[in-house]
């Protein structure tokens, strides 16, 4: 029997735009251009981009938060693209996320123990309420919450603390996948640290499977088994972690590890900085072949015509570059 969870097929996610003016010319704003990917029971997918990439627009697509333009994702084997909400609720049971803003993402008129534990009091009515406040107290324990905690608002809570609940309202269903949507971006260092533990532990714990989407390569090295590279709606590389920080075959991937500080600080004065010229392209209008073309100092014309296929590059490397083989030599 095969070990992936969710089967990602040539996700697209287009939004019609409409130009300024009463005769306003249509055109669709490419967020997710033909994105595909697995992810397996228990592993850890770390999905990196700069911001505009699709990286949220990604998460919500695999959850049916918004409705993909075309593609497929296979939950199970089942295709749930495009299902409405009712189709989609008994299979939200397997399928969580976890918010980048923690207190923005916790109903401010609900005390903890209600957040919590409205989805077990819907997909779970035979519950007692003594029985769903035992299972709240316990999972509070869990993630780092007093249980004394369980009457209190949101805003009796600190930022970590908030996140910490979203983290316990994503798992109290037991989920087989969780969809971290930079979940540590709003929040300062040393809690940053306690939290991505924390899901590490969840994860043995309970044996998730996590969609880790970051700006932070540090992070998504340290918790990641793969990584996804995304640049303009596009897979650019993907491939095991190790691998793939020891010998990145992409420039935008070179340019991105690139911008990662090293501790040591004659290592990090002596390094050769691999630095993007311009700004991101917009996905109202990309360039034509590469996306990345514009800022890649090896683009040329094949480039320029030619759209670059994700191709394999060794064992569990993908890479869509017309130049990678250059890379792989250096």
């Amino acid at each position: 029997m095969s070990d992936i969870l969710l089967a990602v097929r040539d996700l697209k996610v287009h939004f019609p735009v409409r130009s300024a003016g009463w005769r306003g010319a249509h055109c669709h704003l490419k967020a997710l251009d033909g994105v595909s990917f697995d992810v397996r029971a228990g592993e850890s997918l770390g999905v990196v981009g700069e911001s505009g990439c699709g990286k949220s627009t990604l998460a919500r697509a695999l959850l049916q938060l918004i409705p993909p333009t075309a593609g497929q994702v296979l939950w199970l084997g089942e295709d749930i693209a495009g299902l409405g909400d009712r189709a989609m609720r008994p299979r939200r049971r397997g399928l969580q996320i976890v918010f980048q803003d923690p207190l923005a993402s916790l109903d401010p008129r609900m005390t903890v123990g209600d957040i919590i534990g409205e989805p077990l009091r819907v997909f779970q009515p035979e519950l007692k309420p003594d029985q769903i406040r035992h299972r709240v107290e316990t999972l509070m324990g869990t993630v780092g919450l007093l249980p004394h905690m369980i009457n209190r608002y949101p805003h009796e809570f600190s930022g970590g603390q908030c996140q910490r609940i979203g983290i316990a309202r994503a798992i109290v269903l037991q989920p087989k996948l969780v969809v971290c949507d930079e979940p540590v971006s709003a929040l300062d260092v040393s809690i940053q640290a306690q939290i991505i533990n924390l899901l590490m532990a969840l994860q043995r714990q309970m044996g998730l499977a996590l969609i880790f989407i970051s700006h932070d390569l540090s992070i998504v090295r340290h918790l990641s088994h793969r990584v996804m590279v995304l640049y303009l709606g596009r897979v650019m590389e993907l491939g095991h972690r190790d691998g793939l920080y020891r010998n990145p075959l992409h420039p935008y991937t070179r340019a991105l590890l690139s911008a990662v500080p090293i501790p040591d600080p004659d290592l990090e004065r002596a390094r050769q900085r691999v630095t993007l010229t311009g700004d991101l392209p917009s996905p109202l209008a990309p360039p034509t072949g590469c996306v990345f073309r514009t800022r890649c100092p090896m683009a040329d014309r094949r480039c320029e015509e030619h759209t670059p296929l994700l191709e394999p590059a060794g064992p569990g490397r993908q890479v869509a570059c017309h130049h990678w083989r250059r890379n792989a030599d250096t």
